[in-house]
């Protein structure tokens, strides 16, 4: 990545925070859910089109797309044949640690689902999802949108493919994008989230693939300087006079 990539990129990343704090601040997170919800209930929480087909399967052709991309670190297939290893790699990495960023921070967070809330039927209180809110609700872990990474995560294809297609990487970039927010919203008519979740996610995402870009060339040269200093094959044993011996 160029030094003009990076701050270009940079900006991005800062200027979706700072509209996403904005989104926070604002009460568009209950708006939107009452607007999803019927006379205060979410009527297709357990709908099979959103329970099994925007979630269950969604999510196993989410695995397959990374088993995919893990594979092809030693067998390309279709598309993966125009990258180099280093850039598959690069891709496996970032689409492997936004998930479990995504994952560790649900785990920490134990914001409470919009269907907990007592304004939609449950029996919980609106408290948010910010670091106030952290061990004072009963232990929804629904922040960040999970789901939605199954997308989302894929955005650093968007970095990868840039320096061989652009298209290419602008296709990906949309794909991931829209994957990631139709899941989200899918789970959002059930109740499970509320926008933010899913805008954290998306932004989460992105950066996690914006950083491992940015840091992927120092990486490389460190790995490479370290192979360069470790022998490949054992050194064949010799004689006094440095004739090789016979094992």
């Amino acid at each position: 990545m160029t030094r003009r990539a990076f701050w270009r990129h940079a900006m991005v990343s800062a200027s979706c925070l700072a509209l996403l704090l904005l989104w926070d601040a604002s009460p568009g997170d209950l708006w939107l859910a009452q607007a999803m919800a019927s006379n205060g209930r979410f009527v297709w929480r357990e709908h099979v089109a959103l329970t099994w087909w925007a979630h269950d399967a969604a999510r196993g052709v989410g695995w397959l797309v990374v088993l995919w991309l893990c594979a092809g670190l030693r067998w390309p297939t279709g598309s993966l044949r125009r990258l180099s290893l280093a850039q598959r790699a690069q891709w496996v990495i970032s689409t492997l640690l936004a998930l479990a960023l995504i994952a560790i921070a649900k785990g920490f967070n134990t914001t409470q689902c919009p269907w907990d809330l007592a304004a939609f039927g449950g029996h919980a209180p609106w408290i948010g999802h910010g670091p106030w809110s952290w061990g004072r609700a009963a232990g929804g872990h629904c922040f960040p949108a999970g789901h939605a990474s199954t997308g989302f995560a894929l955005l650093g294809a968007y970095f990868v493919w840039r320096p061989v297609d652009v298209r290419t990487a602008k296709r990906w970039l949309v794909a991931a994008f829209a994957v990631g927010m139709a899941l989200g919203l899918s789970q959002q008519w059930r109740g499970a989230h509320f926008m933010s979740h899913t805008l954290w996610t998306a932004w989460l995402c992105w950066t996690t693939a914006w950083a491992v870009d940015a840091a992927w060339p120092r990486l490389l040269r460190a790995w490479q300087g370290r192979r360069s200093s470790i022998p490949l094959r054992a050194p064949v044993p010799t004689s006094a006079r440095g004739w090789p011996l016979r094992r």
